[in-house]
């Protein structure tokens, strides 16, 4: 009887069987993973809209900034337990991954702060009418390069997490 309780009577819960024990920091991780991944196609939409100095993106930017930064604070709160837990153990049996996460955490943040440089010259541009045309191109090369940022830390983050988990 391959699934059976504890006691070995009767059927095992199928959530014990199939989904193993509930893990926290697991899925928070994979949340962290989905809205990095998320946040770096979200980030290329203003960078794709604001090519044109005239067009209104607010929505757009507000989102991807939004996502970015969600993303980042939840790495920030996971840090803490993968620095207890999965570093050492990472940097022991393979240093080039624990590199790659070191140099994910560092992109990582350099797109939320060209995220939040693109937002802050978008809305000190003011209507796409205004004649602030430099900072609308700031606000579009910001995008640009938080896109680039966001999606080579969601590659390396994949490589990680592909390596080792909670």
């Amino acid at each position: 009887m391959p699934f059976t309780d504890d006691a070995g009577e009767g059927p095992a819960p199928v959530c014990s069987t199939l989904l193993g024990p509930f893990d926290p920091l697991r899925v928070g991780e994979h949340i962290h993973g989905h809205l990095g991944w998320l946040a770096a196609a979200s980030l290329m939409h203003p960078a794709v809209l604001l090519r044109r100095t005239k067009r209104s993106a607010h929505l757009s930017v507000g989102f991807a900034v939004g996502i970015v930064t969600l993303a980042g604070a939840l790495g920030v709160a996971l840090y803490g337990p993968y620095r207890d837990t999965l570093k050492q153990p990472i940097f022991a049996a393979a240093p080039a991954v624990g590199y790659i996460f070191e140099r994910k955490e560092h992109l990582a943040f350099g797109a939320i702060l060209f995220a939040w440089a693109g937002t802050v010259a978008y809305v000190g541009a003011g209507p796409a009418s205004s004649p602030r045309e430099p900072l609308r191109r700031a606000a579009h090369l910001a995008f640009i390069a938080s896109a680039g940022l966001a999606l080579l830390s969601a590659v390396m983050g994949t490589i990680v997490a592909s390596y080792k988990t909670f």
